[in-house]
C-alpha cells in the first residue's frame, strides 16, 4: 500500500505469483511426473506407450524423446525436462529415458535435501561437482573401439534397438545401420559421421527381414516415358539443376505470324531448339538423366528415342546425394556438360516395392551416401523400426566418431554412484548431502531396468554393488536372466557420450529448475468480443480459479 491508502499495481490483473518453497515444490513435482511417465519404457523390457494426438494419428513407441515430444506438455518446468530428452536425442539419439529419468530423479533427492532446510544454492553446487566427477569415472571406465571392429560395432546397435519393437530382427537391422555408417565415414584428420548422407525408405509390405541396404541411391521416383528402358546397365549419368524446356523471354515480346508457314517454321524452331537441348546431353555420354526441373513432353520423347533413362522433379537434398554416391556434378548450364562431370552406377533400374514403381541406382564406386529400404507389416511396425534404426544409426556413428565405449546394463551408473560416495567423504560442508543425493539419484537407472523386467530392484541393486565393490566395473544387469553379469563379456556396450550426455544434460536443468524461487505468469487477457462484450474480468471466474492448472 502507498502512503495515502492508494494500492500499487505492479502486475497486470490475473496475473498469478507464486513464491519460495511452493514455487519450488511446484516445479519438482512438474519434473516428476513428466519423469515418471517414460519410466516404465526404460531397459530392453520396458513397456511401450500409444499417443493418440486430436486428429487421432496413432503412434506407438518407447523412444523417450517421441513420446515426450508428442505429450501436449503445459507447465513450464516439465518443459525444461521434455528438453533435456531433445537435446539428448539431437547430440546422440539414444539415452532420452535415462536422460528425462535422471533429471526427475534429482530433483526428488533435492526436495529431501529442501525439506532438511539445505539452501537450494548449496544442492546445485553439489550437483555440478558430482556431475564432474561422475563424467571423470566415466572417462575412466572407457574403451577404446575401431572402425574395422564391426561385431563390437553391431553389438552397439543391438544394444541400442534392445526393447524397441525390432527384437525380432535386431541383428539383421544392426548389421545394415552398421554397413551404412561405416560406407559413408569422412576419414579426415578425424572420423565424421553425417547423418544426412543414409537415406531411410520406409514401404509398408514384406516382412522386417526383406529390410535391405543398397550401396547407392533409391529415388521415390519412376521414369518419365514409358519407351525409356527400364534398367540400364554401366551407367552415366548427368545430374540436372536446369530445366530440359524453352525458356520464356525475359522482356515481353509479342510476334505477329502473318502465314500457316510462318507458324509452322516458329514451330520447327522451337522443336530444333529442344533437340539441341537434348542432343548436348547425348553427346556427353551419358545414358541416364537426373533433373531437378522440369522435362518437356517432347524433350522426352527424343530422350526415349535415345534410349536414355531420365527421371524429373528430384529433390534438391536427393540430389546431393546422388551426387555424393555416383561421384558426378550437379551441372546448372547444360553447354559445359563434359565427360567427366557425369557419374557412375553399375545400373539403374526401376522397380516396383510396396505397390510403387522407385529407381534403384546401385553399384556406385565407393558410394558416400547410401539408402536403406525398411519394409515391414504394417504403417506401424514400419514406424516403430525406423525409430529404432535411426537410434541405432546415430549411436553406431557416435561410437566411430569418439571410438569410445562403457559398459551397458545399468552397470557405469553403479560405478559412478559408489565413485561418488567416496569422493563424498572427503568434501566439508553440506555440498557433502547433494553429492551423496546425486550418487543415490543415478542408481535410479539400474533400479528402474530391474522394475521393468519384474525383478525385485532392492536384491539386484545390493547384488550390483557389491560386485563394483569386489572390482568388477562392467557388472550389469542381464534381464533376461534375472541376474548380474559381465556386460563386456555378454557385448553389452554404449557409446560413452551416451552417458556423458546423460550426465550433463540431466543435471544442468535439475540445477536450473532448483534456483528458481518465483513464478510469475501472466494471463492474456480475452477480448470483449472473445467475452460476449462483457468487460474484461465479468466473464465468469478469473483465470486460474478454474481447477488446478493441468501438468501435463
Amino acid at each position: 500500500m502507498a502512503g495515502q491508502g492508494q494500492p500499487i499495481f505492479i502486475l497486470r490483473e490475473g496475473s498469478q505469483r507464486t513464491r519460495g518453497r511452493d514455487a519450488q515444490n511446484n516445479n519438482i513435482m512438474a519434473a516428476k511426473a513428466v519423469a515418471e511417465a517414460v519410466r516404465t519404457t526404460l531397459g530392453p523390457k520396458g513397456m511401450d506407450k500409444m499417443l493418440v494426438d486430436g486428429m487421432g494419428d496413432v503412434v506407438i513407441t518407447n523412444d523417450g524423446a517421441t513420446i515426450l515430444k508428442e505429450m501436449d506438455i503445459e507447465h513450464p518446468a516439465a518443459k525444461m525436462v521434455v528438453e533435456v530428452a531433445k537435446t539428448q536425442d539431437e547430440e546422440v539419439g539414444d539415452g532420452t529415458t535415462s536422460a528425462a529419468v535422471v533429471a526427475g530423479e534429482l530433483l526428488k533427492k533435492a526436495e529431501d535435501l529442501i525439506e532438511q532446510e539445505i539452501h537450494p544454492t548449496i544442492i546445485a553446487s553439489g550437483y555440478r561437482l558430482a556431475a564432474e566427477k561422475a563424467i571423470e569415472v566415466l572417462n575412466s571406465l572407457a574403451m577404446t573401439v575401431e572402425m574395422s571392429d564391426r561385431e563390437l560395432l553391431i553389438s552397439i546397435s543391438e544394444t541400442a534397438m534392445t526393447g524397441k519393437g525390432a527384437e525380432s530382427s535386431k541383428r539383421i537391422l544392426s548389421e545394415i545401420a552398421v554397413d551404412a555408417v561405416t560406407s559413408v565415414v569422412d576419414k579426415n584428420g578425424k572420423n565424421i559421421v553425417d547423418r544426412e548422407n543414409i537415406n531411410v525408405i520406409k514401404k509398408v509390405g514384406g516382412r522386417v527381414d526383406d529390410s535391405e541396404l543398397i550401396p547407392g541411391m533409391i529415388l521415390d521416383k519412376e521414369r518419365i516415358h514409358s519407351n525409356m528402358p527400364e534398367k540400364v546397365n554401366d551407367a552415366k549419368i548427368v545430374l540436372l539443376n536446369a530445366a530440359i524446356e524453352l525458356k520464356d523471354t525475359e522482356v515481353d515480346a509479342e510476334i505477329s505470324i502473318t502465314s500457316p508457314d510462318q507458324l509452322q517454321s516458329f514451330l520447327d524452331q522451337e522443336e530444333k531448339m529442344l533437340k539441341d537441348i537434348v542432343n548436348k546431353v547425348i553427346n556427353s555420354g551419358a545414358n541416364v538423366v537426373f533433373c531437378q526441373k522440369g522435362i518437356e513432353d517432347l524433350a522426352q520423347h527424343y530422350l526415349a528415342k535415345a534410349g536414355i533413362f531420365a527421371v524429373r522433379r528430384v529433390k534438391k537434398s536427393d540430389m546431393e546425394k546422388l551426387a555424393r554416391a555416383t561421384g558426378g556434378k550437379l551441372i546448372t548450364n547444360m553447354d559445359e556438360i563434359t565427360p567427366e562431370d557425369l557419374g557412375y552406377a553399375q545400373s539403374v533400374e526401376e522397380k516396383r516395392v510396396g505397390g510403387d514403381n522407385m529407381t534403384f541406382v546401385t553399384g556406385c564406386n565407393n558410394p558416400k551416401a547410401v539408402t536403406i529400404l525398411l519394409r515391414g507389416g504394417t504403417e506401424h511396425v514400419v514406424e516403430s523400426i525406423g525409430s529404432a534404426l535411426e537410434d541405432a544409426i546415430r549411436v553406431v556413428g557416435v561410437a566411430i566418431e569418439d571410438e569410445k565405449l562403457v559398459a551397458g546394463g545399468g552397470s557405469p551408473e553403479v560405478e559412478v554412484a559408489l565413485r561418488l560416495q567416496e569422493y563424498a567423504a572427503t568434501l566439508e560442508g553440506r555440498e557433502q548431502l547433494a553429492v551423496k543425493a546425486y550418487a543415490e539419484a543415478l542408481e535410479v537407472i539400474p533400479r528402474t531396468l530391474a522394475e521393468n523386467a519384474g525383478l525385485d530392484p532392492i536384491d539386484m541393486l545390493m547384488e550390483l554393488r557389491s560386485q563394483h565393490e569386489k572390482g568388477m566395473k562392467t557388472a550389469g544387469l542381464n534381464v533376461y536372466e534375472g541376474k548380474v553379469v559381465d556386460m563386456w563379456q555378454a557385448f553389452v556396450v554404449e557409446p560413452l557420450r551416451v552417458k556423458t550426455q546423460v550426465v550433463n544434460a540431466a543435471t544442468e536443468s535439475a540445477v536450473m529448475i532448483l534456483r528458481i524461487d518465483d513464478i510469475i505468469a501472466s494471463t492474456r487477457t480475452a477480448s470483449p468480443e472473445e467475452m460476449g462484450g462483457m468487460p474484461p474480468g465479468m466473464g465468469g471466474m478469473p483465470p486460474g480459479m478454474g481447477g488446478m492448472p493441468p501438468m501435463m
